[in-house]
C-alpha cells in the first residue's frame, strides 16, 4: 500500500504545513499564542542518545537507588494493598503520604498540620495551580532573574505580566523588590505573588541569607503578599548552615502554631527520591488550599496512588541504626553531588577561560555559568549539540522576556557521572573557542583580548584563593562589597 505523502520515511506522520495549521488557528484558545515549550523538556529525548552527554535537564542520579529495595517495596505494596494502589485516591492525597511530606518538612525545621498540605502530580504541578488559582491575564508575578526555566512557560501560559528582580550572591535583593514594588503600585498594579527559589536557586545556584529571607517576609505581611517558595533542593545542602524556610518565618511572625497565612509552601520528592515517582505538594493558607484543591480535580482528579503507597512503604523503611532509611539515603545523595559539583568546578575553570565566571553552589544540582557577552549561548547550544555531541539549557530560558541571559547557561552537576562532566566542559570549552574564534576573525580582536576585558570588568567573589583551579570561580557580585563575599573552601 502506497504511504501517505504527509506521512515521513518511518511511517510516522511529518509535521504540519502552515496550510494545515490555518485550519486549526481560529480555534485555539488566545492564550496558546503565548505559550512557550518548556526548554528541559525539549531536550529530554538527548538523555535517550548514549552518544550526547546532556547538562541540561534537571535530573537526579536515579541510579542510585537499589533496584532490590524498589522490586522489594512494589511486591509489599502488591501482596499488600493491590486493589487500593490500583483505586482513585482523594484529591488533597492519602494520608499515609501527607505524613511522609510532614516528615520531610520537618526534616528542614519546617512543621506543619496534615490539612495543611495537598499531594501534586510533581513539584511543577504545583506551579500549574497557584497560576490557575490567582493569574488572570495580564497580572502581575514578580520573580527572580534568572528563574526556573519550567516556570516560564507556565507564567505564559497563564497570560501573566512576570517582573523579574536581577539576583546577586544572596539571592534576590529585597530593597530591588520594593522598589520594583512602590513602582507597581504607582502603576494601580498589584502582584498577585512573588516567587522565590531560596535554596540553591534554580538555575542561578545562589542562596537567600536569612537577612533577605526575614525582610521579604515583612515586607511580603506589610504589603499583604502572597509569596510561592519553590523549595526542591533544600536537604540537598553539602556545605555551610541550614536556613529556615520562607513558611516557618511567616509562622512564627504569625504565631498561630507555625502555620504561615502568607506563604504557599512548593515541596517535591523529585530530587530526594525520584522524579518518576510525579509526586510533589503544596502547603498553603486554608482559603488558598481549598482553591488549589479544586484546580487539581479539574486537572487529574488525584495523584497516582501506586506511587504514593510506594513513598509510604519506603519511608517505612528502617536503616541499619534503626533510622529512617530515607534520610540515609538523602545522605548518599548528597555525598555523591558534592563531589560532582567540585569536578565541575574543575572542569570550569580548566576548560571555559578567563573571560568566564560561575557560581559556586553550596548545594542543589545547578551552576550558572556566564560566557564572553558577545556569545549567544541559544547559537553556542545548537553548535555544541552539532559538532560536540553535548547540551545544556541557554540562558534565555530562564528569562520571560526572551533577550536576556544571552550570554549565560545552566549547567546541571547531578545526573552525570564525573568523566562525563568533564567530558561535557570540555566539549563545551571548545565550542566556546571556536565561537570566540570566528568573532575574533570577524571583529579583528582575538578571544584572549576579550577574555581579559571580560575579566577586568568583572570583581570575582568566592572561590579559594589558595586553588589554582578554583581561582577563576565567581559567584554572582555581592551588593554589599567583594570582601565580605570571599570564603575560602575546604577541599
Amino acid at each position: 500500500m502506497e504511504r501517505s505523502k504527509s506521512a515521513g520515511g518511518d511511517g510516522r506522520r511529518a509535521r504540519p504545513t502552515a496550510h494545515e495549521l490555518a485550519r486549526y488557528e481560529a480555534l485555539f484558545a488566545t492564550r496558546t499564542r503565548g505559550m512557550k515549550s518548556s526548554a528541559m523538556r525539549e531536550m529530554m529525548a538527548l538523555t535517550e542518545r548514549p552518544d550526547v552527554i546532556s547538562l541540561a535537564g534537571g535530573l537526579p542520579d536515579t541510579t542510585t537507588f537499589a533496584p532490590e529495595l524498589y522490586a522489594e517495596l512494589m511486591a509489599n505494596v502488591a501482596a499488600e494493598s493491590t486493589a487500593r494502589a490500583l483505586q482513585y485516591g482523594p484529591t488533597e492525597g492519602m494520608a499515609a503520604t501527607v505524613r511522609c511530606i510532614v516528615e520531610v518538612m520537618a526534616a528542614e525545621g519546617t512543621l506543619v498540620h496534615p490539612s495543611e498540605v495537598i499531594v501534586t502530580t510533581g513539584g511543577q504541578q504545583v506551579i500549574d495551580l497557584v497560576c490557575k488559582t490567582l493569574i488572570d491575564p495580564g497580572d502581575v508575578i514578580v520573580a527572580e532573574a534568572p528563574t526556573y526555566p519550567g516556570a516560564v512557560p507556565t507564567f505564559s501560559a497563564y497570560e501573566a505580566d512576570v517582573e523579574q528582580i536581577e539576583m546577586d550572591a544572596d539571592g534576590m535583593p529585597i530593597d530591588a523588590l520594593e522598589s520594583t514594588l512602590d513602582r507597581l503600585q504607582a502603576e494601580g498594579r498589584r502582584p498577585k505573588f512573588i516567587y522565590t527559589i531560596p535554596n540553591f536557586q534554580n538555575p542561578g545556584g545562589v542562596t537567600m541569607s536569612l537577612a533577605r529571607r526575614r525582610r521579604l517576609v515583612e515586607v511580603a505581611r506589610e504589603r499583604e503578599l502572597l509569596v510561592l517558595e519553590d523549595n526542591p533542593y533544600g536537604l540537598l545542602r553539602y556545605e555551610g548552615e541550614a536556613l529556615p524556610t520562607l513558611y516557618s518565618l511567616d509562622g512564627e511572625a504569625v504565631g498561630r502554631g507555625g502555620a504561615s497565612d502568607l506563604v504557599i509552601y512548593l515541596g517535591t520528592f523529585s530530587k530526594i527520591l525520584s522524579p518518576g515517582l510525579r509526586l510533589g505538594w503544596a502547603v498553603a493558607p486554608r482559603p488558598v488550599l481549598e482553591k488549589l484543591n479544586l484546580g487539581k480535580q479539574g486537572a487529574d482528579l488525584c495523584s497516582s496512588s501506586v506511587t504514593q503507597m510506594f513513598v509510604a512503604a519506603y519511608f517505612a523503611e528502617r536503616d541499619a541504626h534503626g533510622g529512617a532509611a530515607w534520610r540515609e539515603y538523602v545522605e548518599t545523595l548528597k555525598n555523591l553531588y558534592r563531589r560532582r559539583r567540585d569536578v565541575m568546578l574543575e572542569a570550569l575553570a580548566e576548560h571555559f577561560g578567563e573571560g568566564a565566571q560561575w557560581t559556586l553552589p553550596q548545594g542543589g544540582l545547578f551552576i550558572w555559568a556566564t560566557l564572553d557577552e558577545r556569545i549567544d549561548t541559544t547559537d553556542l547550544l545548537a553548535l555544541a549539540r552539532k559538532s560536540e555531541g553535548v547540551a545544556f539549557v541557554p540562558g534565555r530560558a530562564a528569562y520571560t522576556d526572551g533577550r536576556s541571559g544571552s550570554s549565560s547557561m545552566r549547567l546541571n552537576f547531578a545526573g552525570v557521572p564525573d568523566d562525563d562532566i568533564r567530558e561535557g566542559i570540555r566539549r563545551i570549552g571548545k565550542a566556546v573557542r571556536e565561537q570566540l574564534g570566528l568573532l575574533g576573525s570577524l571583529t579583528g580582536s582575538s578571544a584572549a583580548a576579550a577574555g581579559k576585558r571580560s575579566q577586568a570588568k568583572d570583581e570575582p567573589v568566592g572561590g579559594s584563593e589558595g586553588s589554582p583551579h578554583l581561582a577563576d570561580v565567581v559567584a554572582l557580585p555581592r551588593r554589599d562589597g567583594a570582601a565580605s563575599a570571599r570564603r575560602r573552601r575546604d577541599r
